[in-house]
């Protein structure tokens, strides 16, 4: 019997997507979540929201493909988006940095799949991914905040993704830590996202760079923000130029304080940090988060907490999502 005549009585297959500010990666997970095959392509999010759903559906159809799967052994999806979502539903209710509003990707997704989709929170993924996998293996109450385009942030709470009622929370991003008036992927001013973001590092990094002050960003990276990655950053910092240091270690500073709000509010006994800004300078941003962090806790939360880095990289909101999926579809609570 081929695979295809075979269907449901092949082994079942768990798809983890990712739907990131500047790409999109699909992953095959069988029952041990031992990757079976991946699709990795550009989120394209200025192409609308029906576009980007369609490249969702393509994206996933070609993993299968190029591992020689026939999607109707697809036991379950799960998606991580960026922003606020509606659980229940599986709706996108608000991504700022795609500039997609109110979009019902569990619904698309499973007439084109037939099978169950669990739509979450990419952080929130992320941070399950760690959680059974990772760095927060173990950990009673592990929270997530990961600079990128914006901030994300998430939170695993005894084993299952701390939500609102119906509803995504944890969008640390989003609240205010300065009086600036500098804004990010939401209006409200002096937000974490605003102020410590990968792209905000970035955007003064060029301002830096055109005042003259970062020689090497300038011979290397030159002026043009879509040339400031974290790599060239970390690059930038390396070689001598102080102004960048400086930069990054502001910005780590105004996340060790959004720590010291985090702390004082649920109590977790491990901060991940994840994301390329952190994976590229991992000692200077750790550090620095986890000595400001540990400098203002109240003392009776001082020893009861550690800020560590992500160990999953990419995979940790794929994995995070498909595990997930697994668990709220068969009940599944191993980690």
């Amino acid at each position: 019997m081929s695979e295809t005549e075979a269907g449901d009585t092949a082994e079942r297959v768990w798809v983890g997507f990712d739907l990131g500010g500047t790409k999109m990666l699909a992953v095959l997970y069988d029952e041990n979540f031992q990757p079976l095959g991946k699709k990795r392509r550009k989120t394209r999010g200025s192409d609308g929201a029906d576009n980007g759903m369609n490249r969702i559906e393509s994206t996933i159809e070609r993993a299968c493909s190029e591992a020689a799967i026939d999607p109707r052994r697809i036991a379950g999806i799960g998606i991580g988006c960026p922003g606020p979502v509606d659980t229940d539903r599986g709706r996108i209710l608000q991504a700022p940095n795609l500039g997609w509003d109110d979009v019902n990707v569990a619904s698309r997704l499973t007439k084109r799949f037939d099978c169950q989709v669990l739509v979450v929170n990419d952080v929130d993924a992320g941070v399950y991914g760690e959680y059974r996998f990772g760095a927060a293996k173990g950990a009673r109450c592990a929270v997530g905040i990961f600079p990128g385009t914006g901030i994300g942030g998430g939170c695993v709470y005894r084993g299952d993704i701390l939500q609102g009622a119906g509803v995504s929370c944890m969008e640390i991003g989003h609240t205010r830590i300065s009086s600036s008036v500098r804004t990010g992927g939401y209006a409200m001013s002096g937000t974490l996202e605003a102020e410590a973001s990968r792209l905000t590092v970035a955007a003064e990094a060029v301002k830096a760079a055109y005042r003259g002050e970062a020689p090497y960003l300038m011979s290397h990276g030159g002026t043009d923000l879509a040339d400031i990655r974290s790599g060239t950053i970390a690059q930038a910092i390396a070689n001598g130029d102080v102004a960048i240091h400086a930069l990054v270690e502001e910005a780590s500073k105004t996340i060790g304080i959004a720590v010291v709000n985090i702390v004082h509010l649920l109590a977790p006994d491990r901060i991940i940090l994840g994301g390329g800004l952190v994976e590229a300078m991992e000692d200077l941003i750790v550090g620095t988060v986890k000595r400001i962090a540990k400098k203002n806790v109240m003392q009776a939360y001082r020893d009861r907490f550690d800020v560590v880095a992500a160990k999953l990289g990419d995979d940790a909101s794929v994995l995070g999502a498909a595990a997930w999926a697994q668990h709220q579809i068969q009940g599944d609570s191993r980690g």
